[in-house]
């Protein structure tokens, strides 16, 4: 009986101790940011007077996190362009930090493509990193997706860009691409990946709300890496069986989620957002000197004082309603054209001015896309689909938001897309649907860039039209200075007047009349 008895409690602790053995818990942590935009100083952000971000302080905050446990670090795309100390490199700039600081992927984003593909192709063969696009078809330079091994834990990635992406860079950056429907490339390459990786992430670029619609009609998805929507997520989303996470943009916060896996499942997850304060004494060294070197060549253009202004200089909210920076460029553009009008879409305008002295890179941070003036013929009704399309998406936050000159018009927000603009004045004149308006804006929405379809069509319905290098011609086309970026001419006309003052003019109001006129 004593045997059977010792055998049995040997047996006992054998059992309990196999069940350890297949019930070993590893310990990993997801590193990740987002839409960086080439922000690598820390900056004030509108409206505040707090320092934020600094990619040197982010990379010490990264290998500090780094050492507590095993680590991947991931971005989520529209990192190379943006602020003056990325563009004046084309991003050579943000890739040497990227090397620096060891990322383990990257996800294209729309704006990956705004220096063209030759020179995002040079970008990715310079990463020491995968940089990741399943969604994008006629490109062999993006990977679908990214295996790494952490901890004996293998973790698929997989990349995805927004399929808007052909209307969110100019056309000609992405002429022969074709960028397939996000859900159903998720699934295929979901599919492949599953039975070699316990963990799979998508790390996505088509923003927040998509994200979290991804992840209810996805399966096997364990963990969405969002950018694209700058969404500051201060926690993890649990969206059914996905944890869906974003960190905010430039470089103010560092995303950190913690993962238990057992038995190859996420049995737990916790997680939070690191905002990133530029203490003295708090960077990476190595990384300051790759921030510091650029910094000089681009100081070295930009730090010239052109002018100043007598109030802050609105590109915050120019995606939402009407600003004062959104009028000033517009003015800007209709003046130098000669036009009737001028229609721009927010988008173009990227950050805001404060009071005061006016620097050569203040506005090339404001306007940081290579763009041009052009004037084309639009009628009436083109005029009115055009700013349909504008207000079609103020919910969203999207670029397409109109900013104009020359013209007034109200909207409903009430009214469903395509009926919402109710009343447009030219000149004080109500418009008028048949006759032909000589109307300004940039290349970029005349080729139809944003989704402004009665541009693109004009411009291609017009006689004689061809596009060489980028340029477009056209008997439609009135106008068209390609020698000149639009933020140049911005940048000419304070250097001359030396002090503005826009104001918000009252051009676009919202009204709660329900009749579409």
């Amino acid at each position: 009986m004593k045997k059977l008895c010792t055998f049995l409690f040997t047996f006992f602790l054998y059992l309990v101790l196999i069940s350890n053995v297949s019930a070993e818990q590893s310990q990993i942590r997801i590193l990740y940011m987002n839409d960086f935009h080439g922000f690598a100083e820390p900056y004030k952000p509108f409206a505040s007077d707090k320092l934020l971000g600094g990619i040197a302080y982010l990379a010490a905050k990264v290998a500090q996190l780094r050492d507590e446990k095993p680590s991947l670090l991931l971005a989520a795309g529209d990192m190379i362009q943006g602020n003056n100390w990325a563009n004046l490199s084309q991003g050579k700039s943000v890739i040497e930090l990227m090397n620096e600081m060891n990322f383990d992927a990257m996800v294209v984003g729309n704006h990956e493509f705004d220096f063209g593909q030759e020179t995002l192709k040079k970008r990715i063969a310079e990463a020491h990193f995968p940089v990741l696009g399943a969604n994008v078809e006629g490109w062999d330079a993006l990977k679908p997706y990214s295996i790494k091994e952490i901890s004996g834990i293998k973790i698929a990635i997989i990349g995805i860009v927004t399929e808007d992406t052909p209307i969110s860079t100019h056309p000609r950056n992405v002429a022969g691409l074709k960028f397939i429907p996000v859900r159903e490339t998720v699934q295929k390459y979901v599919d492949e990946v599953r039975d070699q990786a316990a963990v799979v992430i998508v790390l996505s670029h088509i923003g927040y709300a998509n994200d979290r619609m991804l992840a209810e009609q996805v399966k096997g998805v364990d963990i969405i890496v969002g950018g694209h929507s700058h969404t500051k997520a201060l926690s993890p989303a649990a969206i059914g069986h996905t944890i869906v996470v974003q960190a905010w943009e430039h470089a103010k916060a560092l995303g950190v989620l913690d993962l238990t896996v057992e038995d190859g499942k996420i049995v737990s997850f916790s997680g939070h957002l690191d905002e990133i304060e530029p203490l003295p004494g708090k960077e990476d060294s190595n990384v300051m000197a790759i921030v510091n070197k650029y910094h000089r060549d681009v100081d070295a253009i930009l730090r010239e004082t052109i002018g100043e202004a007598s109030i802050d200089l609105d590109g915050e909210n120019v995606r939402a309603r009407e600003t004062n920076f959104g009028d000033f460029v517009a003015d800007r553009m209709k003046e130098v054209s000669g036009a009737d009008i001028a229609i721009i879409n927010g988008g173009s305008i990227r950050a805001s001015i404060k009071k005061g002295p006016i620097a050569v890179k203040n506005i090339y941070t404001a306007l940081p896309f290579d763009s041009y003036i052009v004037a084309i013929k639009l009628t009436g009704n083109q005029i009115l689909a055009t700013l349909e399309h504008g207000v079609s998406a103020i919910e969203k936050g999207e670029g397409r938001f109109p900013q104009v000159s020359g013209l007034t018009f109200t909207y409903s927000l009430s009214s469903q897309p395509g009926t919402r603009v109710k009343e447009v004045s030219i000149a004080h004149n109500p418009l008028i649907p048949d006759k032909e308006y000589i109307v300004a804006t940039n290349d970029f929405l005349a080729a139809g860039g944003d989704g402004y379809q009665a541009f693109g069509e004009a411009v291609r319905s017009s006689g004689n039209f061809s596009v060489t290098g980028g340029l477009m011609k056209g008997d439609n086309l009135v106008y068209s200075d390609s020698g000149r970026w639009m933020r140049d001419v911005i940048t000419g006309y304070i250097r001359e007047k030396k002090f503005i003052s826009p104001q918000i003019e009252g051009r676009i109001s919202e009204t709660h009349e329900s009749l579409h006129k």
